[in-house]
């Protein structure tokens, strides 16, 4: 069903993980919390940043968080996220003058404009990459001129491109590589752009350790620490205490039929409680 991976799943382990602890030592030596948010997939206003707002002003304080999104990939257990890429999403739009196809020079193609912004975007790498983090990527996730005549020339055209960054870049970089690609086209065409997550990144450390041979316990093998794939609430939380991120194979996620063996349910439940063992015995 749907959430079953992400991430439903990995939250009923966690809290079945939770129990079985204390069925062994009646209580935690320390204190656990779970926060299970509802606007992760959204605005993310009211969740995660609702909480450690609250948290911070009333004086908690956080050593360590474990967040359960499904970063496995082939196998429960060979990849685990100690960072994300950044995002910003770009709308551009040229401006140009409507005229017959037939005679080009009375018009100002829109779509022309468009296309030599986006040709100087596309073709030049953006980095080669970070210790931490692969090349940065820029993709194109739509062209719209709406202009269902095959003999007029268009005088608008928009497009939007989604640019995921790594640690070299920021907002305030790509805004500028995209203002030298208009200029360098001709110009003409207007750029908007909106901030997604920041990039951020937990250098591999104890809890990336302590995660790592819970999980070597469990199931033999050692996850890939990785900073691939979309954006979690874990960007919120990296500034507050060290933080990582692991959980059930996320390849049926955000689709009809997700689901998650039942063998790899009790599998994450004996990852998660053997992490709270080596956690709190340390």
């Amino acid at each position: 069903g749907r959430g079953a991976a992400d991430m439903k799943g990995d939250i009923a382990c966690f809290v079945a993980a939770i129990a079985r602890y204390l069925e062994r030592h009646g209580s935690v030596p320390g204190s656990l919390s779970l926060l299970i948010t509802g606007d992760e997939e959204g605005p993310a206003v009211n969740g995660t940043v609702a909480l450690l707002r609250w948290a911070e002003a009333a004086g908690h304080r956080f050593d360590a968080c474990l967040v359960g999104e499904p970063t496995s990939v082939d196998e429960l257990g060979d990849m685990a996220k100690i960072g994300r890429r950044g995002s910003l999403t770009v709308t551009l739009e040229a401006r140009g003058r409507q005229g017959h196809v037939g005679y080009p020079h009375r018009a100002d193609n829109a779509a022309h404009r468009l296309v030599r912004v986006l040709a100087r975007l596309v073709e030049t790498p953006l980095d080669e990459g970070t210790e931490l983090f692969e090349p940065s990527s820029l993709q194109v996730t739509t062209i719209d001129i709406g202009n269902p005549a095959s003999n007029v020339v268009p005088a608008r055209a928009r497009a939007v491109l989604n640019i995921r960054y790594n640690d070299s870049q920021s907002p305030a970089s790509l805004k500028a590589l995209v203002a030298a690609a208009i200029e360098a086209a001709g110009g003409r065409v207007e750029a908007a752009c909106t901030e997604g997550a920041n990039v951020f990144a937990c250098p591999p450390g104890p809890l990336a350790a302590l995660l790592g041979d819970s999980v070597e316990a469990v199931t033999g093998r050692r996850p890939v620490l990785s900073t691939s794939g979309g954006t979690s609430d874990a960007r919120f939380i990296h500034s507050h205490c060290p933080v990582i991120e692991f959980g059930l194979i996320g390849q049926t996620i955000h689709q009809v039929d997700e689901r998650v063996p039942l063998v790899e349910l009790q599998a994450l439940t004996a990852i998660y409680l053997e992490f709270l063992e080596r956690y709190f015995g340390q």
